[in-house]
């Protein structure tokens, strides 16, 4: 499965229970990248997201998703998940916000490799890095 992650400049992703930001460019984005893929998020991210066809909404999306769909996440350990990752997409909003959920994933040293890089303007942030990274190997190694 393919997994999107909001981290700040220190990997934060939550602090308190709540996001730590949201862009609306981040997610227009997010759901170009899905463009044909299924889009799974948990019922908290519903807000952000509204009702749409491409969308499931389940608590358990990162258990139930197929390897080429997207699942977005704002609350959610992914270590116990990393298996069935073969992609990771990291928007990263390059500020220092307080957090006290961070992402416990460690790219590099899961096996993934950076292959692309790419920064826009956000509706809320100057500068939003988007980061692709792969697993070394394929897709269908990581999901059997």
């Amino acid at each position: 499965m393919i997994v999107a992650v909001c981290v700040d400049g220190r990997g934060g992703m939550l602090f308190n229970r709540r996001r730590q930001s949201q862009d609306r460019a981040q997610r227009e984005d997010l759901l170009a990248f899905c463009a044909g893929r299924r889009l799974w998020i948990a019922p908290c991210s519903v807000p952000l997201f509204g009702e749409r066809e491409e969308i499931t909404v389940d608590g358990e999306f990162l258990s139930r998703a197929g390897a080429e769909e997207v699942c977005f996440v704002e609350d959610c350990l992914l270590a116990p998940f990393a298996e069935r990752i073969g992609e990771l997409v990291l928007y990263n909003w390059n500020r220092a916000y307080p957090a006290d959920v961070h992402l416990d994933l460690d790219p590099a040293a899961e096996g993934f490799t950076l292959v692309e890089r790419t920064e826009f303007s956000g509706a809320s942030h100057e500068k939003i890095t988007r980061e692709i990274y792969r697993r070394e190997e394929s897709y269908g190694e990581a999901e059997e």
